[in-house]
């Protein structure tokens, strides 16, 4: 149950060697958390890392930005790594048209200072309907023909609720999917997703594993949502069973996504190198094996789970 962090995995169909744990970079377009300078030090420590993918979005406040700014300090992306982004709406607009599709992987280039990008994933379609999506001057085609014109190399899709999600593997244009807050060691609410990528040999990338630091910080909250009382529950007594087996929450939080060979790599977001350190300190930790089956019995019923719908 210690999976390595080398680059050791294979991204679903696309081929792409992959690291188990993949930056997230939310919080370093955070521009009142994260100064310019701590951006550029995450970027160039984790360049240096075993960690081979970073990932950011164009709603990630100013993350493509610093991404590309310290890409740009270090002689650009290093060979063997992937940089992944997403597309979105104009910020505070509902606008996710094709024609908006092409505008936000334009400015994506722009900001990471790339000419092609190897990844693109659709971000958060539960913003518009299935039909509206795959319409033919929806976001769906945009991307696919961005895909057949070479800008991009291969489509993903990053969302939340899980049935949603498999009608867009179902469709048969994406090799990768990003779900987040929804595998975790107190929800499994996306293993029937999982299990369908694997049938369909799509890739996955696992967000969240700690549910927004409510198993890493002791957050009141999961999934941007007060914790109920299940979840509460649940993890006061993971907490115990994790300190009889001689290790801490948050470590077995990591290793649960990392050592599942349905998730291809885990996105773990981080604000600061001092948090990027730490997570690099968790997956060289050794958990015991005997940890996981008293685990299992203190996962919260399913009804405490965001579920196959939950947004």
């Amino acid at each position: 149950m210690n999976p390595p962090v080398e680059p050791a995995r294979v991204l679903g169909s696309t081929g792409i060697p992959v690291s188990a744990i993949t930056l997230g970079t939310s919080a370093v377009g955070n521009a009142v958390k994260v100064t310019d300078d701590q951006a550029d030090m995450i970027i160039e420590r984790a360049s240096t890392s075993p960690i081979s993918v970073i990932d950011t979005s164009s709603n990630y406040g100013i993350s493509e930005e610093r991404v590309g700014h310290a890409l740009r300090g270090i002689g650009g992306l290093p060979a063997g790594r992937l940089l992944v982004t997403k597309v979105d709406p104009l910020p505070g607009s509902e606008d996710f048209s094709g024609a908006r599709v092409h505008a936000s992987v334009r400015e994506s280039l722009q900001r990471l200072g790339v000419d092609r990008l190897e990844l693109v994933h659709l971000h958060d379609p539960e913003r518009i309907s299935f039909d509206d999506a795959m319409a033919p001057d929806g976001p769906v085609r945009a991307l696919l023909e961005l895909r057949d014109q070479g800008v991009i190399g291969h489509l993903g899709v990053a969302g939340g609720p899980i049935r949603m999600m498999q009608d867009y593997l179902r469709t048969g244009h994406f090799e990768a999917l990003v779900t987040h807050n929804r595998f975790t060691l107190v929800d499994r609410s996306a293993e029937p997703l999982f299990d369908l990528a694997r049938e369909l040999n799509v890739g996955v990338f696992n967000a969240a594993p700690y549910g927004g630091g409510f198993l890493s910080g002791g957050s009141a909250m999961y999934c941007y949502r007060p914790a109920n009382e299940g979840l509460l529950q649940a993890r006061q007594l993971m907490t115990e069973v994790c300190a009889a087996h001689g290790t801490d929450l948050a470590t077995a939080a990591l290793h649960f996504s990392l050592s599942d060979p349905r998730v291809t790599s885990t996105i773990v977001g981080v604000s600061s190198v001092e948090q990027l350190e730490q997570t690099l300190t968790r997956a060289a930790a050794v958990v015991p094996d005997a940890l996981w089956p008293d685990l299992a019995e203190a996962v919260p019923a399913a009804q405490w789970w965001l579920g196959p719908d939950g947004r």
